[in-house]
């Protein structure tokens, strides 16, 4: 029996690659013409998405890639008080490493035969046991499984549930190869994560393994219309750089000098999630897995509960391999626990972040029994 994979991005590629070492053959389409199509993003917290990449047999290759010192933490508010300073032992666990998203990518398309992947399909439809694609091509399946993310076209054969926009718009900037360009900065940010919060407005700077630091500006209470009226000059980067600047008023100057020595990558993003514990009914021939079945705010919890959609649904279905519909109803109860839970969590930190005291209050969350240990 045919399983048709929509989407490779890392729960995708997690499911074709538990299946594949359990003797299961399955395709992935992806609409993008190759996996260097386009930038894959940032870094990545892998924490229980761990156990995804053992079921899948690649933790050690994982660890070799997985940076340690991304663990490690600065917290502040906008006038420069640091809150909080956890700088990562050399030889602590790799409890939540940080890594590429490119680089976990990879690892997983590597780990696949050449002809798994289908590059260059665009789905468009499903019926009859037919998927249809954009360049009027099809195929049949026996199994199909959405893992085509926020936008996907699978979900509506499953419910009518759409993302909808939580009040934040994020703008993206980077600096790169901060060492070399811009030391002072670079020691600063740290090896990990450096968080700014207060006054309905964060900025979280992080370096990428490349040496890049990408700076997200995330400004909230905010509607999905708000980047027109911002006054922020997208196709003016100089001059988007210099009204951001002016949108952090009363801010330490050395946070504007982050913005300040960002290079022309500006790109606005409008965060959105789906209803937190959203279900369907279940189907025998379609279920939905990531960013496709329980969009949340990014908060850490996405990028693992997808690992672990794509590894458990891999092992329901090798438990299950004549028996497509109890495998998918299997599978489809414990992800709707779980990913239930990880949505909940994911929208109290949301609230926590828009309230006026968000340092303060995520600072409760970094101590031993906060959200450091959660998950």
């Amino acid at each position: 029996m045919t399983i048709a994979i929509v989407g490779a991005g890392l729960g995708g590629l997690a499911l074709a690659r538990v299946l594949h070492v359990n003797g299961i053959d399955s395709v992935v389409y992806e609409r993008e013409s190759s996996r260097g199509a386009r930038g894959q993003g940032g870094m990545l917290d892998i924490h229980s998405g761990q156990r995804a990449l053992r079921e899948a047999g690649l933790i050690d290759q994982f660890l070799e890639i997985a940076r340690g010192e991304g663990q490690d933490m600065r917290l502040l508010e906008p006038d420069g008080t640091l809150l909080l300073q956890e700088d990562t032992p050399d030889d602590a666990p790799l409890d939540r490493p940080e890594v590429d998203r490119a680089d976990l990518r990879n690892l997983l398309l590597d780990s696949l035969p050449d002809d798994v992947v289908r590059w260059g399909h665009a789905f468009t439809s499903a019926d009859s046991g037919l998927l249809h694609f954009a360049d009027g091509s099809s195929a049949a399946y026996d199994l199909l499984v959405g893992a085509d993310g926020a936008q996907s076209r699978v979900r509506a054969l499953l419910t009518d549930a759409r993302p909808a926009h939580i009040g934040q718009n994020v703008v993206e900037v980077g600096i790169p190869d901060i060492d070399r360009t811009h030391p002072d900065l670079a020691a600063m940010v740290g090896r990990g994560n450096y968080w700014v919060l207060g006054n309905g407005i964060s900025l979280g700077a992080q370096r990428n393994g490349d040496g890049r630091v990408r700076i997200g500006l995330s400004f909230y209470h905010t509607d999905e219309d708000w980047f027109a009226t911002s006054g922020i000059p997208f196709d003016d980067p100089a001059a988007a750089r210099a009204r951001l600047i002016d949108l952090l008023p009363g801010w330490d100057s050395r946070f504007t000098a982050l913005i300040a020595a960002c290079d022309d990558t500006v790109v606005p993003r409008s965060i959105t999630s789906l209803p937190v514990g959203l279900t369907w009914p279940s189907t025998p021939d379609v279920t939905l897995l990531g960013d496709a079945a329980h969009l949340m705010p990014p908060v850490g919890q996405g990028a693992n509960m997808a690992l672990l959609d794509g590894a458990l649904l891999g092992l329901a279905l090798a438990a299950h391999p004549d028996d497509f519909p109890s495998a998918v109803k299997e599978y489809e109860r414990e992800m709707f626990e779980r990913t239930s839970a990880a949505a909940r969590m994911s929208a109290d930190m949301q609230e926590l972040l828009m309230s006026p005291d968000a340092a303060r209050k995520l600072l409760a969350f970094f101590q031993p029994d906060g959200f450091r240990s959660a998950g």
